[in-house]
């Protein structure tokens, strides 16, 4: 296949990830929808365009840390489990697993950090890792203040305490130790009314020591990455706004009523910028130099009384922590007994996770069995699929630490979409509106409906609301007759709209395939046509080709599915124009059948990402190796000219027969109308 100057370039190998999901519950329709189905689109129309061999798409389950040990205290305490943590762990992965399997997420390994066979594996990198970043001296030790449940008598892991977010703008009300559920990071001591989960007492600040990694240290180099990801159209507006966000100096907001009382003490604060508020402004600010005179001053202010919340600005990103269930971190400088916090070793779990694949793989499976030429080769790159609120951690402080260990790994590509709603509300597993958990949507829909509205929703550019009529418990309207009240769900005069996509399946795309098998039966007994298609119609399939290779390339699948379906809505088009008039002409609709088949052969190369089923099974049915049938190397390709390739002419093609009535894409069993 040619290279025109307009076409995307692409990378010799590329390592695919999904955002890793906690280990302390099953997944919920977004974890599916918002990050697994749009990488998994991405997987697959890689490793058709650049080859099976050169593609790793990895995730897994976030074993350790505080969710998961709540979670599991919870379930021994109100249901009597009596498994350990690990069971615990190991029954949710499955679950996960079991779900991914089920929407046909392609994973080539959907590992737990804490599991065989990638543990050990994962442990070893982790103590890799934090000893380089010591010896590279971008480690800080420093003494902070951890909640303490003084009738519980322990300390409090993260998520046994919940208070209000102390962020400045911030109005989450569930925000933990050190990080609310907005991903806005903080030090303990400024969490806004603490209240201890196990006792629902207020815990006490108590000192601990642990390793921090000096993330203010790496301004300037992430200020160097925006720039290039400013210029990168594969990197979103959303990332590069959101880094910069933090990319500013500390700042402290005061409230104009506390002014008095910052003045008297306003000498003894460590060099400072005041700026006065402006206009209706209730808050005054202080700007310091660094993260250390800020907290320096926060001191002076609290012993004054003065009330504050802080900006955001980097802070030093946290490596270890305090909490038994964890990846055990190495001994340094006599510092012992501590475990690895759970969100910087999810950062390098993927590392780990390739490794793993690498290490279990038959031979030949990959064109490389080194795991450096997926993560550190000029001519390789690793694409993370995240949500919008996890941007600080993999566009922050991971860039960072990768500069930091001077290991050559490059900076990866971040694809952060935005939340998928839920009935036009923010849905949260652990929040107040419930979303439905993703296996139980496949009781009124198919994996490949739900796949293809959600790439369709377009949550590259905004969050959109999931609406599925089965699951809507909204008021219709009364029923006249009756007074009874109608939900949508029951409305039979209420279109689905997570069915959109399912009509172009079901009904155009499904169309074609059939036309063109039944078709082939009729005149060319099963066998290719033997006339070659239109140019026109050539010319049609490559430019929706290119224009779909454009759009995937920067991760629009929502303008690359529509492309595929307005292309195949053409081709229908013509083909019902065309043997509507070469009725009684078998020479004419043998005709218009080879430019069905062109049609269709794209229509399947393009939408193979989004739906992989019904693809292969019209692949198996046209006969041929799908390796050919979907590699870009021939995208531009007929039908015609595939068989050339292996070697035979139209006629010695042959097609496997279609049954009658058959369909290639097919509704969910409760959507059928029964007679």
């Amino acid at each position: 296949m040619s290279n025109t100057p307009e076409r995307p370039s692409f990378p010799k190998r590329a390592v695919i990830t999904g955002g890793m999901p906690y280990g302390n519950k099953n997944l919920h329709f977004g974890h599916i929808g918002g990050v697994f189905v749009p990488a998994d689109f991405f997987a697959r129309f890689l490793r058709d365009r650049i080859g099976e061999q050169n593609v790793i798409f990895v995730s897994g389950t976030d074993c350790y840390g505080s969710p998961i040990m709540e979670g599991y205290r919870k379930k021994v305490e109100d249901e009597g489990y009596q498994g350990s943590i690990i069971d615990y762990v190991r029954a949710n992965h499955e679950d996960q697993k079991r779900a991914l399997d089920r929407y046909e997420i392609s994973l080539d390994l959907y590992a737990g950090s804490g599991l065989e066979p990638a543990a050990p594996i994962h442990a070893k990198l982790s103590d890799e890792l934090i000893r380089r970043l010591h010896e590279q001296g971008t480690l800080l030790k420093l003494s902070t203040r951890q909640f303490f449940d003084v009738e519980a008598g322990q300390f409090l892991n993260g998520r046994q305490v919940i208070g209000r977010c102390p962020v400045r703008g911030c109005k989450s009300e569930k925000a933990y130790a050190d990080e609310c559920e907005l991903g806005h990071q903080f030090d303990p001591e400024e969490l806004i009314a603490p209240v201890s989960q196990l006792t629902g007492t207020t815990p006490e600040l108590r000192p601990v020591d642990n390793w921090y990694f000096d993330l203010p240290a790496f301004r300037k180099t992430l200020e160097d990455l925006m720039d290039e990801w400013d210029a990168d159209p594969q990197v979103r507006d959303v990332v590069t706004k959101t880094v910069r966000e933090s990319l500013v100096d500390p700042v402290i907001y005061i409230q104009n009523k506390f002014r008095e009382s910052f003045d008297a003490v306003r000498d003894q604060l460590p060099a400072h910028e005041l700026r006065e508020a402006e206009g209706n402004q209730q808050s005054f600010s202080v700007a310091f130099e660094n993260w250390r005179t800020r907290d320096k001053a926060r001191e002076i202010l609290e012993a004054a009384g003065v009330r504050f919340r802080t900006g955001k600005t980097l802070l030093p990103f946290r490596i270890t922590g305090n909490i038994d269930w964890g990846v055990p971190a190495p001994v340094i400088d006599g510092l012992e007994g501590l475990t690895v916090w759970c969100w910087p070793e999810s950062l390098w779990a993927p590392i780990s996770f390739v490794q793993t694949v690498l290490a279990y793989a038959p031979e030949g499976r990959y064109s490389s069995t080194d795991w450096r030429d997926w993560w550190c080769a000029d001519d390789a790159r690793v694409f993370q699929f995240i949500g919008q609120d996890n941007i600080y951690f993999y566009c922050v402080a991971q860039p960072a630490m990768w500069e930091a260990l001077d290991w050559g790994l490059f900076q990866d590509t971040p694809i952060a979409n935005y939340h998928i709603l839920f009935m036009n509300k923010k849905a949260s597993s652990s929040g107040a509106i419930k979303p439905p958990m993703a296996e139980e949507l496949l009781d009124a829909y198919t994996a490949e409906q739900l796949r293809c509205h959600w790439l369709s929703l377009g949550l590259s550019q905004k969050a959109v609301s999931f609406a599925p009529k089965a699951y809507d418990t909204s008021i219709s309207h009364k029923n006249k007759k009756t007074g009874e009240v109608v939900l949508v769900k029951d409305d039979p005069r209420v279109a689905d709209p997570a069915l959109k996509e399912s009509a172009f399946l079901t009904n155009i795309f499904n169309r074609l395939a059939r036309s063109c098998m039944y078709g082939a039966a009729n005149v060319c007994d099963n066998h290719l046509p033997t006339c070659p298609a239109d140019q026109e119609v050539v010319d049609a399939c490559i430019k929706a080709t290119l224009d779909f290779e454009r759009a995937a390339y920067v991760f629009d699948a929502h303008g690359a599915l529509a492309i595929a379906e307005q292309f195949c809505r053409e081709a229908n088009k013509r083909w019902g124009d065309e043997s509507k008039a070469a009725k009684g002409d078998d020479a004419a609709y043998e005709h218009a059948l080879a430019n069905a088949f062109a049609a269709l052969r794209t229509t399947c190369l393009l939408m193979h990402p989004a739906a992989p089923s019904g693809c292969e099974l019209i692949c198996t049915h046209l006969g041929f190796d799908p390796k050919l049938f979907f590699s870009w190397e021939h995208a531009l390709a007929t039908p015609t000219e595939l068989a050339a390739l292996e070697g035979k002419t139209p006629a010695e093609h042959e097609l496997v027969a279609l049954p009658p009535r058959f369909d290639f894409f097919r509704a969910h069993e409760s959507q059928i109308k029964k007679k």
